[in-house]
């Protein structure tokens, strides 16, 4: 529903309408029916300068798989785990030092 202070479509869409249905193309009668069930959105789009929720839907999305990912898990410590290794998050892992002096003889050189 379109509120009071947004622009109604002018003479020139009605215009474009009669004349996109008077061509006797197809696809320019369907581009035609197209614009004017989407017309409310179209006139939003351009009275709010292309503002739209997308990005709070998009955070919702993420924070919505982020709760499946953990579930089942009752330690938050697994938890937290779980959703970095799931984020791909790398964290600093320290070089292992080795038990023995030399190569294994069973590794092929």
């Amino acid at each position: 529903m379109r509120p009071a202070t947004w622009p109604t479509p002018g003479p020139r869409w009605s215009a474009c309408y009669r004349w996109a249905d008077g061509v006797a193309v197809a696809e320019l009668s369907r581009l035609a029916r197209t614009v004017r069930v989407w017309e409310a959105e179209i006139l939003a789009f351009h009275a709010t300068d292309g503002c739209s929720n997308g990005p709070t839907e998009a955070v919702n999305l993420l924070v919505k798989k982020v709760k499946r990912v953990g579930h089942g898990f009752g330690n938050f410590a697994n938890y937290r785990l779980r959703l970095l290794l799931h984020r791909g998050v790398r964290w600093q892992t320290h070089q292992v030092t080795r038990l023995r002096g030399h190569a294994s003889a069973l590794v092929s050189r």
